[in-house]
């Protein structure tokens, strides 16, 4: 999905760049203003587009989170990614759309567009810190320690370590961060297989990431918390400006294009 939010910037960037880089008092003249100026047939269209990809966005993330709707279907992990795919390709078509312009009551809906994109890439980061179950939904401190435990216990069905060696790995005490030197420095001395030596190393940079959450579970989940205080109202704002303008086009006789 980065794929195409990436391609498709470049190539509106591309087709549009002698347009959208003609100083705005002589764009008028511009061989191909009736296409990229707002009101204009692509203008307009990426317009209406970005602001509906905006919209479904929001709304199935929502009723899916909020309401369940058809949660046997979506889970909310992939969810959330379809909802960033989407919350970040359409501002960047109204970006396009307003054709660089930004003036009276729009710029306070393109910056809160701005504070709500930035503080959707923060949000993403947070809740990835969360330790989460299959569905996506958070997990509590004594699943995460019994997931890391299991982990833990997954490495004595293997040969690679000895038992000596394996005592002291077990031992919970340990943060991730050292258990990860320590079993680095017995997998030197190890006769297993590089297959076994890889798989085992992959088990355990998973637990290290998994005790590193537990460490900051706490923390994260306060600054998640505060993170939504600051992404809806800008959201609203966003919203509520967009329906203005919609409605202030339309009275001043600019209807659906198509």
């Amino acid at each position: 999905m980065v794929a195409i939010v990436v391609f498709v910037t470049a190539y509106i960037s591309y087709i549009g760049y002698s347009y959208y880089s003609t100083p705005e008092v002589d764009r008028f003249y511009h061989e191909n203003h009736s296409w990229f100026e707002p009101k204009g047939l692509f203008g307009h269209g990426i317009g209406v587009i970005g602001t509906f990809m905006i919209a479904f966005g929001v709304w199935i993330y929502i009723a899916r989170k909020k309401y369940g709707f058809m949660e046997r279907y979506l889970r909310l992990k992939y969810l959330l990614e379809f909802h960033i795919f989407l919350c970040t390709l359409g501002p960047i078509l109204i970006l396009f759309h307003t054709s660089f312009k930004f003036g009276g009551i729009v710029s306070i809906a393109f910056w809160s567009m701005v504070a709500v994109v930035f503080s959707g890439v923060v949000g993403r980061f947070i809740y990835n810190q969360i330790p989460r179950n299959i569905a996506g939904g958070e997990l509590g401190l004594d699943q995460i320690q019994n997931r890391r435990r299991t982990m833990l216990e997954d490495l004595k069905g293997g040969v690679v370590f000895k038992e000596s060696e394996l005592s002291q790995l077990m031992n919970l005490e340990l943060s991730g961060s050292d258990r990860w030197g320590l079993a680095k420095e017995f997998l030197k001395k190890s006769k297993a297989n590089r297959a076994s030596k890889r798989e085992v190393m992959e088990l355990l940079r998973e637990e290290r990431s998994l005790a590193s959450k537990i460490a900051n579970l706490e923390v994260m989940k306060k600054l998640f918390k505060y993170w939504h205080v600051i992404h809806k109202p800008f959201a609203i704002i966003m919203l509520f400006i967009v329906i203005i303008h919609v409605i202030v086009t339309v009275t001043m006789g600019y209807t659906w294009i198509f």
